[in-house]
């Protein structure tokens, strides 16, 4: 099996195509099974934020895996393959873990260095664990992932830079606003965890009083009570509205809740002395109608805005140490990887000697039947020490070996010598021309990374 990564994220595709692909939580499941009821997807971990959709995925094949992945992601956007192509990355192999550990340093988020990202991605391991979806390959993959994300934490300042996207907003939106955030009275769309952290932020900020909104309402209550803060139930959004001058939307919702009409409703309500209303959407998909950027005395910022504005990113120095962390680790991995991909061999091996073993065995059992049963069993302990002993420096050798670079030549070579009869995965050198999946072809050329390409140096909410 191969590790292969295909996904959009900020660096690659507007909200709308990432609003296309993102699974909602009630859908992870049902997906998950999807991947790994395709003939090349063994085991399937699944990444869906307001900043990026990603699968990370073991497979038997690159060409068969890109299209049973991107068959799965088409089915769940509604549209066929081509209408995303443009906007995938596709890395594999070695490129592959380089993408997911730069993930879970915080190299490829909005916010260089933040670590939200690194709940995010425990959540989809354990969401694909519950599903049965992540076996021995990826359960590898996540757990190293998750521990260079604590590591590159601990160990450089990339906390220094690594604010969350909340956290980034909320300074765009201070700039916005004469006096910054100190007295002003906000509003919360959601109380789940993006909520309860915009909440968090908003109160170490001194903005206030704070309202929190949710279509459940008693999990508004709870959050709004830990905070000191209003809670409000979804059907007093307009007058809500019309009282703040800051609203953090972070739903689940899969339409809009602050409509034209919502919003146009509670700025016929609002002093216009107020100054603007400014809606900071940080939900995939969106919460914040397009249209309602269009009306006066309305700041909107939402996810494309905030990848414009916050492009520049952290102190190089903090990002290039992390860099290296994440460089080493890789190459960790790696021979891990190689050390595991020769166990079959090794087995196979054994398994051939076992075979040679029993065979001589019985015919000596034939030839000498006046062996007693001791007799018999003292021969076979003495061949089967003699065996092991022989393979045991090969096996071990082949073993440190295999781990170091190009160290799948020697499984090939010992399979060649012996004639061993070990699964292969299908080999893959290149990169197709044209993946056709059930729901028609698409240019693979047209993929902004693969894996004969470098990955991006990125790609969270």
């Amino acid at each position: 099996m191969k590790l292969l990564v295909v996904g959009a994220s900020y660096r690659t595709a507007p909200v709308a195509t990432l609003e296309q692909l993102a699974v909602a939580p009630a859908d992870l499941t049902r997906t998950l099974d999807r991947l790994v009821a395709q003939p090349y997807v063994a085991e399937a971990v699944l990444v869906s934020t307001c900043n990026r959709v990603e699968v990370y995925a073991a497979v038997s094949g690159f060409h068969g895996g890109l299209g049973d992945i991107c068959a799965v992601l088409a089915e769940q956007a509604g549209a066929p393959p081509a209408a995303f192509a443009n906007h995938l990355y596709v890395h594999y192999d070695a490129a592959a873990v380089d993408h997911v550990f730069r993930v879970a340093a915080g190299l490829d988020s909005m916010v260089v260095g933040e670590a939200q990202i690194l709940g995010q991605l425990r959540d989809a391991y354990h969401w694909a664990s519950g599903a049965d979806t992540a076996g021995r390959l990826l359960h590898e993959l996540m757990q190293q992932a998750l521990r260079v994300g604590k590591r590159a934490h601990a160990e450089t300042n990339i906390d220094r830079a690594g604010q969350s996207v909340v956290t980034a907003a909320l300074d765009l939106t201070a700039e916005l606003l004469d006096g910054g955030l100190t007295g002003r009275p906000a509003l919360v769309v959601g109380a789940g965890a993006m909520g309860a952290l915009s909440v968090a932020t908003l109160s170490r900020r001194d903005a206030g009083p704070l309202t929190v909104t949710n279509r459940g309402v008693d999990r508004a209550v709870r959050l709004a009570e830990s905070y000191g803060a209003n809670a409000v139930p979804i059907a007093g959004l307009v007058p809500a509205l019309s009282t703040v001058d800051i609203v953090v939307a972070a739903t689940a919702a899969t339409e809009p809740v602050l409509t034209v009409d919502v919003v146009t409703g509670a700025l016929a309500r609002r002093d216009p002395d107020r100054g603007p209303l400014v809606l900071l959407d940080l939900a995939v998909p969106r919460d914040v109608a397009p249209e309602v950027a269009g009306l006066p005395g309305v700041e909107v910022i939402d996810i494309d805005r905030m990848a414009t504005l916050l492009a520049d990113g952290p102190a190089a120095a903090d990002a290039a140490e992390v860099g290296r962390i994440v460089a080493t680790e890789v190459e960790a991995f790696l021979s891990w990887l190689r050390g595991a991909d020769v166990a079959p061999t090794v087995a196979a091996l054994r398994g051939r000697a076992d075979d040679v073993v029993a065979a001589e065995l019985r015919r000596l059992t034939q030839r000498r039947p006046d062996f007693s049963d001791d007799q018999r069993a003292e021969v076979a302990r003495t061949v089967h020490r003699v065996v092991q002993r022989l393979l045991h420096q090969p096996t071990v050798k082949v073993r440190q070996l295999a781990a170091e670079p190009g160290g799948d030549q020697y499984a090939a070579l010992l399979r060649e010598l012996f004639d061993l009869q070990v699964p292969q995965t299908s080999p893959v050198d290149a990169v197709p021309d044209v993946v056709e999946t059930g729901h028609g072809s698409f240019e693979v050329a047209d993929l902004p990374a693969t894996d004969t390409d470098q990955p991006p140096t990125g790609g969270e909410r």
